[in-house]
C-alpha cells in the first residue's frame, strides 16, 4: 500500500532542528530548497478556490513552489517538456548511453559542483561527437540529449549523465548514416576517450585556479598530490554503457519521462518517518537490482537530499549536435526528408523484461468527481509571515 508520506513532511518536522545544528554549513541554495519544499502547496504561498461547473465539487488549491528540487513540482513541468520534445523525435532506433565517474572524481565534484558538472557535460559531448564522426564509425554529426543525475539509489553522491541518442548521423554530404542493428558505438572506445578528455579538462580547471579543495581534499592544493591522484584515475576503468535500443516514438517518450525532471528521491519511495528515522525503498544494483529498505537518521536523510541541490542557473538537461537549440529545427527537417523512403521501424522494448508504461497525465482543470471543468471562483492571498520566500529555481 502506498504511503502518503512526503519529503515535505520530513522537512517540516525536522528542518528547523537541522538548520540550527548545521547553521554554519548550509548555503543559500540549500536553505532555499528547504524553504521551498516546506511551503509548497500550503496556505503560506496562497492559492485559489475552484468549483466544478457540472457538480457541487469545490476544492482549495494552494500554489506550488516551482523549485526544481521539489518532488511535488515536477510532474506538470515534465509533461510540458515532453510534449515539446515529441516534435523532435525521428523514426529511427534510439540508444540510451550512460557515462559515470569514479568515486574520487565524485568527491572533487561535490566540492566544486558548477565547475566539475560542466566539465562532465563537456567531456561527454566531446566524446560522443568525436567517436561518431570518426571514419571507422558513423562518419557524421550525431544529435543527443544529455541529462545530469547526481544521486544513487541510497541518496549518495553519484554524478552521472544519461544520454538519449538517435541511432545514426548526418554526414557532411547530406546523407543519413544509420547505426548497425542493436549497436551504437563501442563502449570501450567511448570510455577511454571520455576518461582522457575529462581528466584533461579537470587539470586545466585546477591550473586556472577554478577548483577549491578543503577538508579531506585539502592535500589537492599541492600540485604534486593532485597530479598523483590524476595518475591513479587514468589507470582506473571508467564505466560507460549503452542499453538496448528502442524504437517507436511512444517508447522513446515514455522512457525519457523516467529520467527528466527527477529529484533525488520521489515521495512514492518513502515508507515511514518518525523522530528517530526515515525509511525508504531502494534497489541494490550490486545484488541483481534487489529491492531493499534503508533507514536513516532524519538529519542524515535531509543532508543526503540536499547534497543534490544544483548551483543557481545550472542547466541539468542539455541538447547537442543536430539537436542543439540553434540548429535543431533545420537539421531535423533535413533528416526527415532523407528518411522518407525508409520503412517504419519495429517497436523494441527499452529494457528486456521491463514494459514501457504510458506517462500519467494530470489535467488540473478537470473535476475529479464528474470530469467536468473546474473554474476559479476565489483567490487566496499569500501569508506574510516573514519566512524566507522560496524563490523558484526552474532553470
Amino acid at each position: 500500500m502506498r504511503s502518503d508520506l512526503e519529503v515535505a513532511d520530513i522537512f517540516r518536522r525536522h528542518g528547523h532542528a537541522y538548520r540550527h545544528t548545521n547553521d554554519g554549513h548550509l548555503g543559500r541554495v540549500e536553505r532555499r530548497v528547504m524553504s521551498a519544499i516546506e511551503l509548497c502547496r500550503t496556505a503560506a504561498l496562497g492559492g485559489h478556490v475552484e468549483a466544478c461547473e457540472d457538480c457541487a465539487h469545490v476544492r482549495v488549491a494552494y500554489n506550488s513552489c516551482r523549485n526544481r528540487h521539489c518532488p511535488k513540482c515536477q510532474s506538470a513541468t515534465r509533461e510540458r517538456w515532453l510534449a515539446d520534445r515529441q516534435a523532435d523525435l525521428l523514426p529511427v532506433p534510439y540508444f540510451h548511453v550512460v557515462f559515470t565517474v569514479p568515486s574520487a572524481v565524485a568527491e572533487i565534484a561535490f566540492h566544486n559542483k558548477a565547475v566539475v558538472y560542466a566539465i562532465l557535460f563537456d567531456a561527454v559531448a566531446a566524446t560522443l561527437k568525436a567517436i561518431a564522426a570518426d571514419p571507422r564509425h558513423l562518419r557524421g554529426e550525431i544529435g543527443f540529449l544529455a541529462i545530469l543525475h547526481t544521486w544513487g539509489q541510497a541518496l549518495t553522491h553519484h554524478p552521472h549523465i544519461h544520454c538519449l541518442v538517435p541511432g545514426g548521423a548526418l554526414s557532411s554530404d547530406g546523407r543519413w548514416r544509420g547505426c548497425r542493428p542493436n549497436f551504437f558505438l563501442p563502449v570501450h572506445v567511448l570510455s577511454r576517450l571520455f576518461r582522457r578528455l575529462f581528466l584533461e579538462r579537470l587539470q586545466a580547471a585546477r591550473a586556472a585556479g577554478r577548483l577549491r579543495f578543503s577538508g579531506k581534499l585539502d592535500g589537492f592544493n599541492n600540485g604534486d598530490v593532485f597530479t598523483a591522484a590524476i595518475g591513479k584515475l587514468r589507470r582506473k576503468n571508467w564505466i560507460v554503457y549503452a542499453k538496448p535500443p528502442f524504437g517507436s516514438p511512444e517508447h522513446v517518450l515514455a522512457y525519457l519521462g523516467r529520467y527528466t525532471h527527477r529529484v533525488a528521491i520521489a515521495n512514492s519511495r518513502l515508507v515511514s518517518a518518525d523522530e528517530t528515522s526515515v525509511t525508504f525503498h531502494w534497489r541494490d544494483y550490486r545484488h541483481g537490482n534487489a529491492p531493499r529498505l534503508m533507514s536513516l537518521d532524519p538529519h542524515e536523510f535531509i543532508r543526503r537530499f540536499l547534497i543534490h541541490s544544483l548551483p543557481d542557473g545550472f542547466h541539468r538537461i542539455r541538447h547537442y549536435g543536430f539537436l542543439a537549440n540553434g540548429c535543431r529545427r533545420a537539421r531535423l527537417a533535413t533528416i526527415r526528408q532523407i528518411l522518407i523512403p525508409t520503412e517504419p521501424i519495429a517497436t523494441v522494448a527499452a529494457e528486456v523484461g521491463e514494459p514501457i508504461r504510458p506517462l500519467p497525465h494530470f489535467d488540473p482543470t478537470q473535476c475529479p468527481c464528474c470530469g467536468g471543468i473546474l473554474r476559479v471562483t476565489a483567490t487566496l492571498p499569500r501569508w506574510h509571515t516573514g519566512q524566507l520566500r522560496p524563490w523558484p529555481d526552474t532553470s
